[in-house]
């Protein structure tokens, strides 16, 4: 098998690399790219350093088995489709092609099955719709959902490097924001991403349309508000959740916890804990009566969210494809 990474030096791109050694995912020949300012740079791989090319269109054209981007949006438009063109299966981690109807928008453990017979780009979803769509799969499935109200408390890590270093430069006193609307340290900031003309921001759009789709429910009701919190790993979201069903609070915890990648868990459970996890953790599940429900959810959203994720794309994608 021949893979590669583009965005290698990133946040997520370093984790991948990490997660396919993780998972025992080792390529025959494995290749990673970035921009020519990172170009140069190494990455430890399989117990070997391995030098970063520069990102070029020749270097999209050579036919890899699969691909794995994340590199930004405008990025992923110019190269990713040269790359399908040429036979690769491109897994894109930005939002480019997660609402183009011909192209799989995938969380394999909800709808793997779309990976069959398919060639080309597949969408890596949202970090924080992926959390929050494993821990509602059974849900859905089991009772219908109606409605979804979620409030997110994102980290830093989320915005990338560059989110991560203006945190710590504010603890340190260095003020003035750059990469968030507001100061992030000692505050929490509610608006991630642009604010569009309905006065949701694309962030909160992202979740709507997007488990929308994962679920093949267009009629599922989203109710998002995303927040940046100072916390450099792991997203949070408090989560109402009404079900189309009547249905008890214990069989509502059942299918909570027999959702794969998802743990139930009796104890507080915070970013903290989660660090590091491939595990989305659900706590405090309580309810009123028998169609409305609330949950806390959280997961380390650099994995989960994004780089995990990715890998378990292509594990799905090599598994029915063989």
């Amino acid at each position: 098998m021949r893979a590669a990474v583009v965005g290698a030096t990133g946040e997520v791109g370093r984790m991948m690399t990490r997660v396919l050694e993780e998972q025992r995912v080792f390529p025959d020949e494995l290749d990673l790219f970035a921009s020519a300012k990172s170009a140069g740079a190494e990455v430890t791989f399989n117990g070997k350093k391995q030098t970063v090319k520069e990102l070029t269109k020749k270097s999209m054209k050579a036919g890899y088995d699969y691909l794995l981007f994340s590199a930004g949006a405008s990025v992923s438009r110019e190269f990713a489709p040269l790359a399908a063109e040429a036979g690769s299966v491109v897994i894109d981690n930005s939002s480019a092609f997660r609402m183009d109807p011909a192209i799989p928008l995938v969380v394999p453990e909800i709808n793997g099955s779309l990976l069959a017979g398919y060639r080309g780009i597949v969408a890596n979803p949202n970090c924080s719709t992926i959390q929050m769509v494993l821990s509602l799969s059974n849900v859905h499935s089991r009772f219908g959902i109606r409605s979804i109200v979620v409030s997110t408390y994102q980290a830093v890590s989320g915005a990338g490097k560059n989110g991560m270093n203006e945190l710590e430069d504010q603890m340190r006193g260095h003020i003035a924001p750059k990469k968030f609307v507001k100061q992030i340290h000692l505050n929490v900031v509610p608006q991630i991403g642009a604010l569009l003309e309905n006065g949701f921001t694309d962030e909160e759009m992202k979740m709507v349309n997007e488990t929308r789709k994962i679920f093949s429910d267009p009629d599922i009701s989203v109710w998002p508000t995303t927040v940046r919190v100072p916390v450099l790993y792991g997203h949070s979201e408090a989560i109402l959740v009404e079900t189309r069903r009547p249905c008890p609070l214990s069989e509502f915890s059942e299918a909570i916890e027999e959702s794969e990648s998802v743990m139930l868990v009796d104890d507080m459970i915070t970013p903290l804990e989660a660090a590091g996890s491939d595990s989305v953790y659900v706590a405090r599940v309580r309810a009123f009566d028998a169609t409305r429900f609330l949950l806390w959810n959280v997961a380390d959203n650099i994995r989960v969210g994004a780089a995990t994720n990715a890998v378990r794309i292509l594990k799905k994608h090599r598994e029915l494809n063989a």
